[in-house]
Parts: structure tokens; C-alpha cells; sequence
């Protein structure tokens, strides 16, 4: 009883402390919220970073197996392409080896006569050296008379020259130009002075009587036109002989090379070049390299044998037998890898393993 009146005595008391203490915690209930809140997103934020972190390593562990397993796929792929790569170089050697041996067997037995080249490039070379031969020896005589021709006309010219200048000539009394007391000897055209007679100029007259007896040439102009008289006297002095004039003087005209070519003179010289090319060369078809022309070109039977392959003339010696009648019916060879284009397959073919050349 003295405690419930005890209560009523402080029960003012009381209500003041509960208004304060509410007061307060009204006052501390946002701040304590906000610190609430910072606590929980903190709290989730580590919880969801650790989440992220285990899935990341997770997907690494993924990503790592599914990367090693393509890596180890397309290396054991680049593996396999090396490996058959260098076996089909291998096989194109052999291929090629076998193809070369094969080759040279049918051609040194079906098509080329060894022996019977041989002996004709033997002959050939004797041939060759006998007309090299005669055409230096041609040679040599046709030098000898060019220089022949040339000593004859320069001594032909010296004696005309000697006659044009006979009045130089030395006398008794008058030595001339050529024979000076100051020398040792004469000139060799004093010599020659003394040797020829002189150069006679013909008189009017008698060149007229030559006109008269003369047929006219056609290169000469008109006959009705007449050169002035010569006068007799012989002129003093180095002159040329009046025959030479009159043929300087009634020479025909030369025309010029525009002139005298035609204006299709280079199209006749190609055609022409043209036509002696074709009369002397030996093979009508050119020659055409990478081409496949020649496959269907039909073989043209030899006209030295009755074979059916090119002419053989030393098989039966050196090599197997023939027999015709098990070459007849027979297939031609066919060789097992087809033989490839250089430049067709470049950078494909024939390298070395996994190395594009």
C-alpha cells in the first residue's frame, strides 16, 4: 500500500522522465536508422563483392579448360596439315623422280638416237670447221683484191695526177717544185712526171668531128644544144681534162632518197622480211610455253620406220627388244601424280614442312 502511494507521489515524476526519454529517442531514431542502413549495405556490398569474386574465379577455371582444349584441338589440326604436307612433297619428289627416270628411258630409246646424234654433230663439226675454212681463205683472197683494186686506182689517180701537172716537170735549166736541190733525192712525183706523157686537150675542131662520127647517148640533153669551143692552147695550171667537164656538165639528175623510194617502200621491206622468214624456217607452229596446244596434236608417223613411235635406230642393241605385236592394243603410259604448273601453284607446292615458300 505504501508502495502504490509512493507511485501516485512520483507519478508526475515519472511522466516528466518519459516525455524526456521519448524526446530523445525520437531525437536519436534517424541517426540511428541512417547508421542501421550504412551497417547493411556495407554488410550486403561484402556479401555480393565475395559472390562476384567466387563466380569470377569460377568462369577463369572455365574459360581456361575451354581454351587449352581448342589450343590442343588446333595444334593436333596444324599437327595433321604439317605431317600430310610433307608427305605429299615427299610423294611429288618421288613422283617427279619417277616421272624423270620414266621420261628419259622413252626418250633416249623411242625418240633420240644417241649414237646416231652423235656422229652427226661429229660430222657437223667437221663440216662447220672445213667451210670456216674455205670462208676465211674467201675471205683473205677477197681482202687481197680489195687492196689489189684500191693500190691499182690510187696508182691509176697518181699517173692522172702526174699528167695534169706534167708542165712542172724539171728541166736542165729550171728544177721543179718537186725535184729541189735542197733534197737528198727527187719526189717520187718528179719520178712519175718523167714516166708519163702529158695530158693533151683536143681542139675544137676535132672534138666536133667526134660529135658528128658519136652516137647520142639517151642520158645526154639535147643535140641541138652545143658547148662553146675549147680553146686550143693548153691552159697553164692544175685544170681537169675537158672529157671530165663534159661529163660533170650533161650528167643525168639524181634524185633524192624521198625521190627515189616509194612511200610504201617500208611496208613491201616487212612484207618481204615476212615472206623470206617463213621460206626458211623450219617449224610452221611457234613456239607457245605453258600451253596445252600440243595434247591435241595427233602424232605424225616417222617416215624412217614403221614402229609406232619415233624412229629407232639403236634400241635393238643397247636396249630391250621390240616386239610389235605386244606394242599394238597397248595403253600409252599414264603417270600416277599429275605433273604440276610452277607458276600455276606457287606458294602451294613443293615447300617444305608447314613453310609456304
Amino acid at each position: 500500500m505504501a508502495r502504490l502511494v509512493k507511485l501516485y507521489s512520483q507519478i508526475d515524476h515519472i511522466k516528466e522522465q518519459y516525455f524526456i526519454r521519448n524526446r530523445i529517442a525520437e531525437e536519436n531514431r534517424a541517426r540511428e536508422n541512417a547508421a542501421a542502413i550504412k551497417i547493411q549495405s556495407w554488410f550486403r556490398g561484402c556479401r555480393v563483392r565475395v559472390y562476384l569474386n567466387h563466380l569470377h574465379k569460377k568462369a577463369t577455371v572455365i574459360q581456361k579448360v575451354w581454351r587449352g582444349f581448342t589450343a590442343r584441338e588446333l595444334f593436333r589440326q596444324r599437327v595433321k596439315t604439317a605431317y600430310f604436307t610433307m608427305k605429299m612433297n615427299f610423294y611429288n619428289k618421288m613422283a617427279v623422280k619417277i616421272q624423270q627416270r620414266w621420261r628419259g628411258n622413252y626418250v633416249r630409246k623411242y625418240i633420240h638416237n644417241y649414237y646416231a646424234r652423235k656422229a652427226y654433230l661429229e660430222e657437223l663439226t667437221q663440216k662447220n670447221e672445213q667451210i670456216r675454212r674455205d670462208l676465211e681463205e674467201f675471205a683473205e683472197l677477197q681482202r687481197k683484191e680489195r687492196e689489189r683494186i684500191s693500190l691499182e686506182r690510187e696508182e691509176q689517180q697518181k699517173c692522172i695526177q702526174a699528167q695534169k701537172l706534167h708542165f712542172l716537170l724539171s728541166t736542165k735549166q729550171c728544177p721543179g717544185i718537186f725535184n729541189s736541190p735542197f733534197r737528198q733525192a727527187p719526189d717520187e712525183m718528179e719520178l712519175r712526171l718523167q714516166k708519163v706523157k702529158p695530158l693533151m686537150v683536143r681542139s675544137a675542131t676535132t672534138d666536133r668531128k667526134s660529135r658528128k662520127t658519136r652516137p647520142q647517148s639517151p642520158r645526154q640533153p639535147d643535140s641541138g644544144h652545143i658547148l662553146p669551143p675549147i680553146h686550143s692552147k693548153q691552159p697553164q695550171g692544175p685544170f681537169r681534162a675537158a672529157q671530165e667537164v663534159q661529163q660533170q656538165r650533161s650528167r643525168p639528175l639524181e634524185p633524192s632518197l624521198r625521190v627515189a623510194t616509194s612511200i610504201t617502200a617500208l611496208e613491201e621491206a616487212r612484207n618481204e622480211l615476212k615472206r623470206q622468214e617463213w621460206r626458211t624456217r623450219l617449224i610452221d607452229q611457234p613456239f607457245q610455253p605453258f600451253s596445252h596446244v600440243h595434247n591435241n596434236k595427233t602424232y605424225e608417223r616417222s617416215v624412217h620406220t614403221s614402229a609406232p613411235f619415233e624412229q629407232v635406230a639403236y634400241g635393238n642393241k643397247y636396249f630391250r627388244e621390240q616386239n610389235t605385236e605386244q606394242l599394238q592394243g597397248k595403253k600409252p603410259f599414264k603417270t600416277v601424280f599429275t605433273t604440276c604448273h610452277v607458276f600455276d601453284k606457287f606458294g602451294r607446292l613443293y615447300s617444305k614442312a608447314g613453310n609456304i615458300v
